[in-house]
């Protein structure tokens, strides 16, 4: 019988390598995940309860991060987002609240979080839930539709669980699975890495997608992913 294995808490990847994925400025998932002294003075980290020190992420971290990379450009330190992890992991009892299928498919997960929101006076920039203005309907922000349509969920024996995402909302094709090339970014399995250092080194984009039996519309999207995250880092 195969090991049953909780993915949201099973150890993927190292801080810098979250950086390198998401195209976030190098030490950014440290100070997401883990928190930083900047002047002797210690700032807590948003994802975890506590400071570990460790460079090990979880998958459950990971997706996590990737929710806060949408806010990246808010202009609002996210560490102002902390307190409402911080409630949401006591109303949901679990460690990665924002990865959590109780406030992203429940019915009444929207309200939850509209209900923290508020208690906790957080930034409007850095909000998961809107009410849509003369509409009185609670609506996820752009920064979180956005986030919610990269997930893709899979029913395990823990649970609803987040088992693969798209670091890019916008490029549909390129995906990450914990259970797949470590996590790294592919296209039906290949790495988009793999397929980027082919066309520099001179390879065709037909002649990669004959060779992996993808479409080239497929290889294209990883090229293009590969190009977005290099820019952005």
């Amino acid at each position: 019988m195969s090991e049953v294995i909780d993915l949201l808490a099973r150890p993927v990847y190292g801080v810098r390598q979250v950086d390198r994925v998401l195209g976030l400025t190098p030490g950014t998932a440290q100070r997401w995940i883990d928190g930083y002294v900047r002047g002797g003075k210690p700032y807590p980290p948003v994802i975890r309860e506590e400071p570990t020190g460790g460079d090990s992420v979880t998958w459950g971290e990971f997706v996590e991060t990737r929710l806060l990379a949408e806010f990246r450009e808010a202009g609002v330190p996210l560490v102002h987002l902390r307190p409402a992890v911080q409630r949401l992991r006591q109303e949901l009892q679990t460690p990665y609240p924002l990865a959590s299928s109780r406030a992203w498919l429940a019915a009444e997960g929207r309200e939850l979080i509209r209900r923290v929101q508020e208690d906790v006076g957080l930034d409007r920039r850095l909000a998961l839930v809107v009410v849509r203005s003369g509409q009185g309907v609670l609506d996820w922000s752009s920064e979180a539709s956005n986030f919610a349509e990269s997930l893709k969920w899979e029913e395990t024996t823990f649970g609803s669980q987040v088992r693969r995402i798209r670091p890019s909302v916008d490029i549909t094709e390129v995906y990450l699975d914990p259970l797949i090339s470590f996590g790294e970014p592919t296209v039906r399995g290949v790495r988009t890495e793999i397929i980027a250092e082919l066309v520099r080194a001179g390879e065709t984009p037909d002649g990669i997608a004959e060779t992996y039996e993808l479409p080239r519309s497929t290889v294209d999207a990883a090229v293009r992913y590969e190009l977005i995250r290099a820019h952005a880092s």
